[in-house]
């Protein structure tokens, strides 16, 4: 399936935080006009506005919103952060259900005073802690697991078996995983999990970029398709391969990037996500 080049954009979704310097509105415009289906919503771009109503000015756009970015980050060595990073989880389902969307990306962080044992079990009591309210609004909670490199503050789940232990723990139709290339690409188990995950029906989301080399930020190097050493096409035949057939995702985090003119870089997302992706 993965030879099959992607000629049109009907699965293409954009990640607000890729255009960082539009604001949601002008996204959606670009967007839609330049024939792109699908956004996800980073929070920050919900500052300010009615969720409701930002929510159908998308719609209105012909944008399916396919995810709202992002809950998670429970860890902490005091119960009052850990209270408050319930609450904020429960706000983004509150969130995601006026947006209209049904599936909420978890960062699901970690605290470089605690062990990681002790912040992945904080993390399975904050998502069975909130699990419920997803339940009840319809929300899917997929589970990202992120690069090892960033362990010590921003999650303590850096390996998709991590994350499917986690999901099957839990137990619940709405909880699954988020595959982001950019943070599994290297794992020489990644072909048996995403098998595993696709046999539970529990892959929610595919997100895409690229791993320069070298990078120059940890965080905020991000490539865009085809520049880099990720290799796309075959993650995105595994992930079809084990059944999901749901929006490719594109998340790039780049200082570079967000300096550019973003309708060139619009362009060059959806060159580089026909060519390369």
């Amino acid at each position: 399936m993965s030879s099959i080049p992607l000629t049109d954009l009907q699965r293409l979704c954009i990640h607000t935080i890729t255009t960082k310097p539009w604001n949601i509105e002008e996204a959606a415009g670009y967007y839609s006009s330049n024939g792109v289906k699908g956004i996800t919503v980073w929070r920050d771009a919900l500052t300010g506005r009615n969720i409701n109503k930002t929510g159908e000015m998308l719609r209105n756009h012909g944008l399916e919103i396919v995810s709202l970015c992002r809950g998670g980050f429970f860890p902490s060595k005091e119960r009052s952060k850990r209270d408050l990073a319930i609450a904020d989880n429960r706000k983004a389902i509150e969130e995601a259900y006026e947006l209209g969307t049904n599936i909420i990306v978890l960062v699901c962080g970690a605290d470089p005073s605690l062990s990681l044992e002790d912040s992945r079990k904080q993390i399975h009591e904050g998502i069975a802690s909130v699990l419920p309210d997803a339940e009840a609004a319809g929300i899917r909670l997929a589970i990202e697991p992120l690069h090892p490199m960033y362990a010590d503050t921003r999650s303590a789940i850096n390996t998709l078996a991590q994350a499917n232990d986690l999901a099957e723990i839990l137990n619940s139709p709405n909880a699954g995983v988020a595959v982001d290339v950019y943070h599994v690409w290297w794992d020489p188990n990644l072909e048996k999990e995403i098998k595993r995950a696709g046999k539970n029906g529990s892959i929610f989301a595919f997100h895409v970029c690229d791993w320069k080399s070298p990078t120059v930020d940890l965080l905020n190097d991000r490539g865009l398709m085809g520049e880099g050493c990720i290799p796309l096409r075959k993650i995105r035949s595994l992930v079809e391969t084990a059944g999901f057939s749901g929006f490719i995702e594109v998340e790039i985090f780049s200082n570079i990037y967000w300096k550019h003119d973003q309708s060139v870089f619009l362009q060059n997302i959806i060159s580089a996500y026909k060519k390369y992706v």
